[in-house]
């Protein structure tokens, strides 16, 4: 499958331009999935729910799944955190993964920049940043987009990626 990457500090913009591009290259005909990295622990489902009492019953994993939709909850236990790589190939195929977070990871990346953060931009240290997607101008010796310009980040994807 095709990976790009979504990268930035913290309120830097990375969800909403997710959102965005998912949108949009999936508007253009694209089937488009999503891997988004937590720093934290985080629950998909609720105390008291059936699904969460199975999960503290023990269960390794979860499969809550109704005629809408399936989710499937694996719980680490003491395991270590999975790979991109490992999460990717559970993935049904698709012409384009991205990928928000994992910004020390090889795979091709645009990185999210709001000037109001004040956090230092990583593509000067990172080759894997392909472009910077910002709300201030920079000069920089990769592509920059204005952030809100989502049309123009996806076609430089899609370019990226071949398709």
């Amino acid at each position: 499958m095709r990976v790009f990457g979504v990268v930035g500090w913290k309120n830097a913009g990375k969800t909403g331009l997710m959102e965005r591009l998912v949108s949009e290259i999936s508007a253009r005909g694209f089937s488009v999935s999503t891997v988004k990295h937590a720093h934290h622990s985080f629950d998909v489902d609720h105390e008291g729910k059936d699904s969460y009492r199975h999960r503290r019953a023990g269960a390794a994993e979860v499969l809550l799944a109704s005629r809408n939709r399936f989710a499937l909850m694996h719980e680490l236990r003491n395991e270590d955190e999975p790979t991109l790589e490992a999460l990717l190939a559970k993935l049904a195929p698709v012409d384009l993964v991205l990928v928000e977070g994992y910004k020390r990871d090889r795979h091709p990346k645009v990185e999210a920049h709001r000037s109001v953060t004040g956090n230092p931009l990583i593509a000067p240290e990172d080759d894997t940043v392909r472009a910077v997607a910002s709300d201030t101008e920079l000069a920089l010796d990769r592509p920059v987009f204005d952030l809100d310009d989502t049309k123009a980040i996806a076609d430089f994807i899609l370019q990226e990626v071949g398709l």
